[in-house]
């Protein structure tokens, strides 16, 4: 899909209106959009608790203009399960039999479920894990943020080591989170589904190119996308673009594709850009800049090359 057609898709997609509370220059409202340019299917949404759900939905208003159910923190890929369990029955009977509200029902509906890093890496991990296990039809799409940004920038599993949060505090005791961030693909990866990526709102077309394939997939699929949040990383709200494309060219956040256990690396920087530079664009890990961290910014360094390498090795394997 070239810029052409994602910016036409764009035009033409009414399922997520303006009018929602999301913050200026917040990545989610874009991420979304994105995925939705390239879902032409009728289209449930499956929204677990995040600044998604609340600032999209402030009553009596709403952003969604498609069928979409909110449950709570950990339990949005069950409530799917359930959603697409029913809606299959009801396929299975003739139209006459169904309710009148049923009788003219769509058989191509496709399913999302979309939440964010604390929803997705921690607090909604089990009910997750269930339903990939189970291998139930839906796409998951997680906005990885770093925190929990809905209640006040709180450290998460995806949180990056050192990063400054209201619960991993930079200052004497300790520099910023003292542990890596969770690798949820990885995870994911390990319930043998057919497709899972992870992506940037950096780059439309992978993005969308992704989504295509995701959404057409049997069974169950997952793409981990960045989504940075201005507020809690501390950058101006132009930036938004330039934050989420450096974090891919730092290699702190690699576009990588699994089909059918085949891995495939989807983009090398032509250059390699110290994960410093993507540090020096947040306020977050401006301590880690401090002379006084200089260790503690090449073990991280390290990691995030050694990281990479892996991933390269795994590309050339082709699994």
């Amino acid at each position: 899909m070239n810029l052409i057609e994602i910016a036409k898709n764009l035009q033409t997609n009414e399922r997520f209106t303006s009018g929602h509370r999301l913050c200026a220059g917040c990545a989610e409202p874009i991420n979304l959009k994105l995925v939705l340019s390239a879902i032409k299917e009728p289209l449930v949404i499956i929204n677990a608790t995040s600044c998604l759900e609340v600032a999209t939905t402030i009553y009596p208003y709403t952003s969604w203009k498609t069928p979409w159910i909110h449950n709570a923190f950990e339990n949005a890929s069950a409530t799917a399960s359930g959603v697409i369990e029913a809606y299959k029955t009801i396929l299975k009977k003739k139209p006459a039999d169904r309710p009148k509200w049923a009788q003219k029902m769509p058989k191509n509906v496709k399913f999302l479920v979309v939440g964010g890093d604390g929803g997705t890496n921690d607090i909604g991990l089990q009910s997750l894990s269930g339903a990939l296990e189970r291998g139930h039809q839906f796409l998951y799409v997680c906005y990885d943020n770093g925190a929990y940004m809905n209640t006040g920038n709180q450290r998460s599993g995806a949180t990056p080591r050192g990063a400054h949060t209201t619960t991993s505090v930079a200052g004497k005791v300790q520099q910023g989170k003292n542990e890596y961030r969770k690798d949820l693909p990885a995870i994911v990866e390990g319930h043998h589904l057919g497709f899972v990526a992870q992506s940037s709102i950096a780059h439309f077309a992978d993005l969308t190119e992704k989504v295509k394939k995701a959404i057409a997939t049997e069974g169950p699929s997952f793409i981990n996308l960045i989504s940075p949040c201005q507020r809690s990383w501390g950058f101006d709200p132009s930036q938004t673009i330039q934050v989420a494309k450096m974090a891919v060219e730092t290699n702190y956040w690699p576009l990588y594709e699994v089909i059918n256990g085949k891995f495939t690396l989807n983009y090398v920087p032509k250059e390699k850009v110290p994960i410093a530079e993507w540090f020096k664009m947040q306020k977050r890990f401006k301590h880690l800049l401090k002379p006084e961290n200089k260790k503690l910014l090449e073990e991280i360094q390290k990691h995030t090359d050694e990281r990479f390498a892996k991933l390269q090795k795994r590309a050339e394997c082709g699994y």
